[in-house]
């Protein structure tokens, strides 16, 4: 699988006016596959928006190389510059639509600027404007649309350059819940149907939830675990990826419930992760009933990622010492597990 974009060792180092030094990048390296939806998530100030923007060079790193396909866009300057973001299309938070224009000019502006022919341009743009749903809306301005409309029409400008790779920075998160979900409905379509590989920066762990199928999370510029999107919700490995899964995700109790629940259940507590499996065996029934003892599910739940089955449940096993000790034996034969103390 060929690689779209490239990050080798990139980091970026801001001065302020008073001279102080700010590292918002260190020695990040990522590879985002041709096809990829590709997730970059992280709180503020943690660099993901620094880092994409090192994707069209309109910030250069100080030191390491971003590539786009072949092309090493941090070293490309002038005409080589421009004629590489033509094959990059950026998608906004704020919309950053040009207020005096139609909705027709603004999807038409770039291809104005890259040359391309009136009678070309305009058959690119009905085609945009029919994909994203706004033919109704040509030749209204942006003062008249809703801010999901105006995000469509961003993303229909940021495609009309026919471009290889998509960049996404927050541009869900100044919607409303079910414009976001029309919004990836449509980031969705247009990488099932045009082939675009996109990038998508959000703060959102539903956003990577719902159409990414890798993910980078990122802390102090940088990364700090990386993987498919249901690896590192089913596991994950830092601190930070754990925070952002429980955010969408609640199947680990915290400190606070775990304390109700010794309080109020006085068997043996203990985690079991729940992954897709092959066989419908109802294992905790056939293991409780061999060794005479009561299972009681106190906390957790599964949930659906990517067709795939995932979570965590607390259980509490009531009955004889040695019969529970021989059946959370048996169960971690057949399932990860682990006391409720140790799981955290």
């Amino acid at each position: 699988m060929s690689t779209a974009v490239r990050f080798e060792q990139v980091s970026k180092t801001f001065t302020t006016a008073r001279g102080r030094r700010f590292d918002a990048l260190t020695d990040v390296t990522l590879d985002v596959d041709a096809g990829d939806i590709y997730g970059i998530v992280g709180y503020s100030g943690a660099g993901k928006s620094t880092l994409l923007r090192t994707v069209n060079a309109l910030e250069r790193p100080t030191s390491g190389r971003v590539l786009v396909g072949d092309r090493v866009v941090s070293e490309l300057s002038g005409a080589a510059l421009g004629r590489a973001r033509q094959r990059i299309g950026m998608i906004f938070q704020q919309f950053n639509l040009l207020r005096s224009r139609t909705v027709y000019k603004n999807i038409a502006y770039p291809l104005k600027l890259a040359g391309v022919p009136e009678s070309r341009i305009l058959d690119r743009v009905e085609e945009l404007l029919d994909f994203v749903g706004l033919t109704d809306k040509a030749l209204a301005y942006p003062s008249q649309l809703s801010g999901g409309q105006k995000q469509r029409v961003g993303i229909a400008r940021a495609l009309a350059n026919r471009p290889d790779v998509l960049i996404s920075d927050e541009a869900t998160s100044a919607l409303d819940p079910q414009t976001t979900g029309e919004v990836l409905d449509l980031l969705r379509r247009v990488h099932d149907e045009y082939g675009v590989t996109v990038l998508v920066v959000t703060h959102e762990m539903d956003v990577v939830r719902e159409i990414c199928n890798k993910v980078a999370v990122m802390q102090d510029g940088r990364v700090v675990e990386q993987g498919t999107v249901y690896d590192v919700f089913a596991h994950p490995q830092h601190p930070t990826s754990r925070r952002f899964v429980s955010s969408v995700l609640h199947h680990l109790p915290s400190a606070g419930t775990i304390a109700r629940i010794r309080s109020l259940h006085t068997g043996r507590l203990v985690q079991l992760h729940v992954e897709n499996r092959e066989s419908n065996d109802p294992f905790l029934t056939r293991i409780s009933r061999r060794h005479d003892v009561d299972v009681n599910v106190v906390y957790g739940g599964v949930d659906e990622l990517q067709s795939r089955l995932f979570g965590s449940l607390t259980v509490e096993f009531l009955g004889a010492e040695a019969n529970v000790d021989r059946a959370v034996a048996e169960l971690r034969q057949v399932a990860t597990v682990a006391e409720l103390a140790e799981a955290r």
